[in-house]
């Protein structure tokens, strides 16, 4: 059977999500603990590639098995093999087609930006510490102008493979509590690092560097250099992917 995984994750401790060479992933991690409790291999299809310490609440995995363990109790058994940086929350039996990448309709993160004067111990590994203040006004103006369906090739880091660099962007909202801004987006996909360069542009439009109108070019020049900085992955989280 083909079963279907959602994996919770603090990435902190991790080079990203796929299995790499000398380096130690979640995919890496996943993979093993199914291996003790199958006692066979088992390979991995996961949804989305996260970067080295990026986190994840809703990263989406296949694989297939034969086993006498109810679907319900593999989350229990799996969570047993796992360290405690990485959880599998459901499991559920999905057709013999499905892909957990290919299927996806949609997909939300979240950046987490810790602005204040000094840097919470608690919220060091979720969130980027910025000390200088954001103006969120003029940084929700801009967030509207990433929605909808534009060539985002200025927000693709270099390395990127990609058949085409356009995608549709539903939603950008940002949020605000207890000195955490919480940039929370949308879409049908994303580049390679593209949330995390919205968030460096975002920032820089709230520290007045940039005007939020400049989105508009950015996106038009498709150009890298003229969009910000890629923000650090440590404020990133995968939330969830939409079937």
């Amino acid at each position: 059977m083909r079963v279907k995984l959602t994996i919770a994750y603090e990435g902190t401790n991790y080079c990203g999500w796929q299995i790499q060479k000398n380096a130690v992933t979640v995919e890496q991690k996943v993979e093993e603990a199914c291996r003790k409790l199958f006692s066979r291999e088992i390979k991995l299809i996961g949804a989305s590639r996260t970067d080295t310490g990026v986190h994840a609440l809703g990263q989406v995995v296949v694989f297939e098995v034969e086993t006498s363990i109810p679907v319900d109790r593999i989350p229990y058994a799996i969570n047993a093999q796992l360290p405690n940086d990485i959880v599998v929350r459901d499991a559920i039996v999905v057709e013999d087609d499905f892909h957990p990448r290919y299927n996806a309709m949609n997909k939300t993160y979240e950046y987490r930006i810790h602005n204040a004067d000094f840097p919470l111990p608690q919220n060091n590994r979720y969130c980027y510490f910025y000390h200088k203040k954001l103006d969120i006004i003029k940084m929700r103006e801009a967030a509207g102008y990433f929605v909808g369906k534009h060539d985002f090739k200025a927000f693709c880091s270099a390395g990127s493979s990609v058949k085409t660099t356009v995608r549709e962007i539903y939603m950008c909202e940002i949020s605000y509590e207890d000195e955490v801004i919480v940039i929370r987006i949308n879409g049908n996909g994303f580049l390679y690092n593209m949330v995390r360069i919205i968030a460096g542009t975002l920032i820089e439009i709230g520290t007045g560097k940039r005007y939020p109108d400049d989105i508009i070019d950015i996106i038009n020049s498709k150009d890298r250099s003229k969009a910000g900085v890629t923000a650090p992955a440590k404020g990133l989280t995968l939330i969830n992917i939409n079937y």
